[in-house]
């Protein structure tokens, strides 16, 4: 199974853990599905780290191990990004499910309207608690 997981997810998870985001972090390093990532979202995690909300709260240890462990991930070096969505900061993440063929791409985030899509193709849209609920468990 291979699965795109939002930058606010993946931060979420070194902001709270033992929540849903980190369960699902952890699922990934315990090998229990494929992660598919570009260079553009390694990107985004280094720079989205550094924003002054996130800088008190994020060890940036943390966040550079995260990102090295990534690299080991399906990382597509190149993207194709024309999809069109309410935050066009979203739309590589369909690049992304596109691209990598991804089952499922989880994102908490409401207002970009990804999670209304519900699905892109045969991507299943779904927030970290129903993932955990339908795969983790």
């Amino acid at each position: 199974m291979r699965v795109v997981i939002d930058t606010n997810v993946l931060l979420s998870a070194l902001l709270s853990p033992n929540g849903f985001p980190d369960v699902i972090y952890r699922a990934w390093r315990a090998h229990r599905f494929e992660l598919v990532t570009s260079t553009i979202q390694l990107d985004e995690i280094r720079r989205a780290s550094r924003y002054p909300k996130f800088k008190a709260q994020l060890r940036p240890h943390l966040v550079g191990t995260m990102v090295n462990t990534m690299q080991r991930a399906i990382v597509l070096e190149t993207l194709h990004v024309d999809e069109e969505v309410n935050d066009p900061n979203d739309a590589f993440l369909l690049s992304m499910s596109k691209a990598g063929a991804a089952d499922y791409l989880i994102t908490g985030d409401r207002r970009a309207g990804l999670l209304q899509m519900g699905n892109y193709g045969h991507t299943r849209i779904v927030k970290p608690s129903t993932f955990c609920s339908d795969i983790v468990q």
